[in-house]
Protein backbone atom coordinates (compact mmCIF):
# COMPACT_ATOMS: atom_id res chain seq x y z
CA UNK A 1 0.00 0.00 0.00
CA UNK A 2 2.69 2.51 0.98
CA UNK A 3 4.65 2.16 -2.26
CA UNK A 4 1.59 2.57 -4.49
CA UNK A 5 0.23 5.53 -2.59
CA UNK A 6 3.66 7.18 -2.50
CA UNK A 7 3.94 6.84 -6.27
CA UNK A 8 0.46 8.33 -6.70
CA UNK A 9 1.02 11.26 -4.33
CA UNK A 10 4.41 11.94 -5.88
CA UNK A 11 2.59 13.03 -9.02
CA UNK A 12 1.33 16.08 -7.12
CA UNK A 13 4.79 17.23 -5.98
CA UNK A 14 7.70 18.63 -7.98
CA UNK A 15 10.41 16.08 -8.78
CA UNK A 16 13.13 18.09 -7.06
CA UNK A 17 11.17 17.85 -3.80
CA UNK A 18 10.86 14.07 -4.17
CA UNK A 19 14.59 13.85 -4.87
CA UNK A 20 15.24 15.94 -1.75
CA UNK A 21 13.10 13.57 0.34
CA UNK A 22 15.04 10.57 -0.96
CA UNK A 23 18.42 12.19 -0.26
CA UNK A 24 17.43 13.21 3.26
CA UNK A 25 15.97 9.79 4.07
CA UNK A 26 19.26 8.09 3.20
CA UNK A 27 20.89 10.05 6.01
CA UNK A 28 18.11 9.81 8.59
CA UNK A 29 18.81 7.77 11.71
CA UNK A 30 17.12 6.29 14.75
CA UNK A 31 20.42 4.99 16.10
CA UNK A 32 20.53 8.24 18.08
CA UNK A 33 17.36 9.53 19.72
CA UNK A 34 16.77 12.60 21.89
CA UNK A 35 14.71 13.22 25.03
CA UNK A 36 14.02 16.82 26.08
CA UNK A 37 12.83 17.09 29.66
CA UNK A 38 10.78 20.14 30.62
CA UNK A 39 12.63 22.62 28.41
CA UNK A 40 10.61 25.79 28.84
CA UNK A 41 12.18 28.45 26.64
CA UNK A 42 10.69 28.40 23.17
CA UNK A 43 13.86 29.41 21.38
CA UNK A 44 15.83 26.57 23.04
CA UNK A 45 13.16 23.97 22.28
CA UNK A 46 12.97 25.14 18.68
CA UNK A 47 16.75 25.28 18.24
CA UNK A 48 17.06 21.67 19.42
CA UNK A 49 14.46 20.54 16.88
CA UNK A 50 16.26 22.44 14.14
CA UNK A 51 19.56 20.83 15.16
CA UNK A 52 18.03 17.35 15.18
CA UNK A 53 16.66 17.83 11.68
CA UNK A 54 19.95 19.22 10.37
CA UNK A 55 21.87 16.21 11.70
CA UNK A 56 19.29 13.63 10.60
CA UNK A 57 18.05 12.65 14.08
CA UNK A 58 14.47 11.55 13.43
CA UNK A 59 12.96 10.98 16.89
CA UNK A 60 12.57 13.58 19.61
CA UNK A 61 10.75 12.62 22.80
CA UNK A 62 9.40 15.50 24.88
CA UNK A 63 8.65 15.18 28.59
CA UNK A 64 6.48 18.06 29.80
CA UNK A 65 6.07 18.78 33.52
CA UNK A 66 5.67 22.38 34.63
CA UNK A 67 6.01 23.83 31.16
CA UNK A 68 4.85 23.06 27.64
CA UNK A 69 7.38 22.46 24.91
CA UNK A 70 6.58 25.43 22.70
CA UNK A 71 7.99 25.73 19.18
CA UNK A 72 9.05 29.14 17.86
CA UNK A 73 8.51 28.96 14.10
CA UNK A 74 11.11 31.65 13.39
CA UNK A 75 13.78 29.59 15.14
CA UNK A 76 12.69 26.09 14.16
CA UNK A 77 12.20 27.03 10.47
CA UNK A 78 9.74 24.18 9.95
CA UNK A 79 11.99 21.48 11.41
CA UNK A 80 9.13 19.98 13.41
CA UNK A 81 7.35 19.07 10.15
CA UNK A 82 10.05 16.52 9.30
CA UNK A 83 10.67 15.03 12.75
CA UNK A 84 8.81 12.38 14.74
CA UNK A 85 7.97 14.22 17.96
CA UNK A 86 6.58 12.14 20.82
CA UNK A 87 5.08 14.04 23.77
CA UNK A 88 4.81 12.55 27.26
CA UNK A 89 3.33 14.08 30.40
CA UNK A 90 5.79 14.09 33.29
CA UNK A 91 4.64 11.29 35.57
CA UNK A 92 6.77 8.60 37.15
CA UNK A 93 4.82 5.91 35.29
CA UNK A 94 5.29 7.58 31.91
CA UNK A 95 9.01 8.09 32.46
CA UNK A 96 9.40 4.50 33.65
CA UNK A 97 7.56 3.24 30.57
CA UNK A 98 9.49 5.27 28.02
CA UNK A 99 12.89 4.39 29.50
CA UNK A 100 11.93 0.72 29.83
CA UNK A 101 10.84 0.65 26.18
CA UNK A 102 14.16 2.11 25.07
CA UNK A 103 16.19 -0.35 27.10
CA UNK A 104 14.07 -3.28 25.91
CA UNK A 105 14.93 -2.26 22.35
CA UNK A 106 18.65 -2.15 23.06
CA UNK A 107 19.16 1.57 23.63
CA UNK A 108 21.63 3.01 26.11
CA UNK A 109 20.31 5.89 28.20
CA UNK A 110 22.87 8.71 28.16
CA UNK A 111 22.43 11.75 30.39
CA UNK A 112 24.12 14.91 29.12
CA UNK A 113 25.28 16.63 32.29
CA UNK A 114 28.37 17.75 34.20
CA UNK A 115 29.05 14.61 36.24
CA UNK A 116 32.13 13.32 38.10
CA UNK A 117 31.77 9.95 36.36
CA UNK A 118 30.91 11.42 32.98
CA UNK A 119 32.60 10.51 29.73
CA UNK A 120 33.86 13.25 27.46
CA UNK A 121 32.73 13.29 23.85
CA UNK A 122 36.17 12.02 22.84
CA UNK A 123 35.83 8.96 25.10
CA UNK A 124 32.18 8.16 24.40
CA UNK A 125 31.79 5.14 22.09
CA UNK A 126 28.79 5.39 19.74
CA UNK A 127 29.69 2.03 18.20
CA UNK A 128 28.81 0.20 21.44
CA UNK A 129 25.11 0.39 20.54
CA UNK A 130 22.22 2.77 19.85
CA UNK A 131 21.58 5.43 22.47
CA UNK A 132 19.15 8.05 23.71
CA UNK A 133 20.54 11.45 24.70
CA UNK A 134 18.80 13.18 27.61
CA UNK A 135 18.71 16.99 27.76
CA UNK A 136 17.31 18.77 30.81
CA UNK A 137 15.93 22.14 31.79
CA UNK A 138 17.75 25.40 31.20
CA UNK A 139 18.10 26.14 34.93
CA UNK A 140 18.37 22.83 36.78
CA UNK A 141 19.34 20.26 34.17
CA UNK A 142 17.91 16.75 34.27
CA UNK A 143 15.60 15.58 37.04
CA UNK A 144 16.85 13.15 39.64
CA UNK A 145 14.41 10.60 38.23
CA UNK A 146 16.07 10.57 34.81
CA UNK A 147 19.57 10.83 36.21
CA UNK A 148 18.96 7.64 38.17
CA UNK A 149 17.87 5.83 35.03
CA UNK A 150 20.92 6.81 32.98
CA UNK A 151 23.39 4.10 31.95
CA UNK A 152 26.09 6.61 31.07
CA UNK A 153 26.85 10.30 31.60
CA UNK A 154 28.22 12.53 28.88
CA UNK A 155 30.04 15.82 29.45
CA UNK A 156 31.47 18.52 27.20
CA UNK A 157 35.00 19.74 27.80
CA UNK A 158 34.98 23.41 28.88
CA UNK A 159 37.84 25.79 29.58
CA UNK A 160 36.26 28.92 31.02
CA UNK A 161 34.61 30.11 34.25
CA UNK A 162 31.02 29.26 33.28
CA UNK A 163 29.85 25.85 34.50
CA UNK A 164 27.66 24.84 31.59
CA UNK A 165 26.49 25.63 28.08
CA UNK A 166 23.01 26.73 27.09
CA UNK A 167 20.97 23.55 26.52
CA UNK A 168 20.49 24.16 22.81
CA UNK A 169 24.22 24.82 22.40
CA UNK A 170 24.98 21.60 24.27
CA UNK A 171 22.65 19.70 21.96
CA UNK A 172 24.33 21.24 18.92
CA UNK A 173 27.86 20.37 20.06
CA UNK A 174 27.00 16.81 21.08
CA UNK A 175 24.85 15.93 18.08
CA UNK A 176 27.35 17.40 15.63
CA UNK A 177 30.15 15.33 17.12
CA UNK A 178 28.32 12.01 17.48
CA UNK A 179 26.29 12.17 14.28
CA UNK A 180 29.37 12.85 12.17
CA UNK A 181 31.19 9.97 13.81
CA UNK A 182 28.43 7.55 12.79
CA UNK A 183 29.32 7.92 9.12
CA UNK A 184 32.83 6.63 9.80
CA UNK A 185 31.67 3.54 11.69
CA UNK A 186 30.96 0.14 10.20
CA UNK A 187 27.53 -0.15 11.84
CA UNK A 188 23.94 -0.12 10.58
CA UNK A 189 22.73 3.32 11.65
CA UNK A 190 20.39 4.18 8.77
CA UNK A 191 16.61 3.74 8.66
CA UNK A 192 15.41 0.51 7.14
CA UNK A 193 13.36 0.41 3.93
CA UNK A 194 9.97 0.27 5.69
CA UNK A 195 10.85 3.21 7.91
CA UNK A 196 11.92 5.27 4.92
CA UNK A 197 8.67 4.50 3.10
CA UNK A 198 6.54 5.45 6.10
CA UNK A 199 8.36 8.76 6.56
CA UNK A 200 8.24 9.58 2.87
CA UNK A 201 4.48 9.05 2.90
CA UNK A 202 4.13 11.28 5.96
CA UNK A 203 6.21 14.03 4.34
CA UNK A 204 4.21 13.83 1.11
CA UNK A 205 0.96 14.19 3.03
CA UNK A 206 2.34 17.28 4.72
CA UNK A 207 3.51 18.73 1.41
CA UNK A 208 0.23 18.41 -0.51
CA UNK A 209 -2.79 20.61 0.11
CA UNK A 210 -5.83 18.46 0.97
CA UNK A 211 -3.81 15.29 0.59
CA UNK A 212 -6.63 13.44 2.36
CA UNK A 213 -8.95 13.98 -0.62
CA UNK A 214 -6.28 12.85 -3.08
CA UNK A 215 -5.67 9.77 -0.95
CA UNK A 216 -9.38 8.94 -1.00
CA UNK A 217 -9.30 9.25 -4.77
CA UNK A 218 -6.43 6.74 -4.88
CA UNK A 219 -8.33 4.30 -2.65
CA UNK A 220 -11.46 4.58 -4.80
CA UNK A 221 -9.40 3.89 -7.93
CA UNK A 222 -7.40 0.97 -6.58
CA UNK A 223 -9.51 -0.45 -3.78
CA UNK A 224 -6.49 -0.30 -1.44
CA UNK A 225 -6.85 0.79 2.16
CA UNK A 226 -4.27 1.54 4.88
Amino acid sequence: MHAGLIEYLSGFVQKRRIDCFDDVLLNRTRYIKVICEDIYQGHNASAILRTCDCFGIQDVHVIEARNSFEVNSEVALGASNWLSIHRQSDTSKNIDNIISDFKRNGYRIVATTPHPNGLTLKNFKPETGPFVLLFGTEKDGLSEKLMEKADEYLTIDMYGFTESFNVSVSAGIILHNLRNRLTDLDIDWRLNYSERLALKLDWLRKSIKRSDLIEKEFINKTGHKE
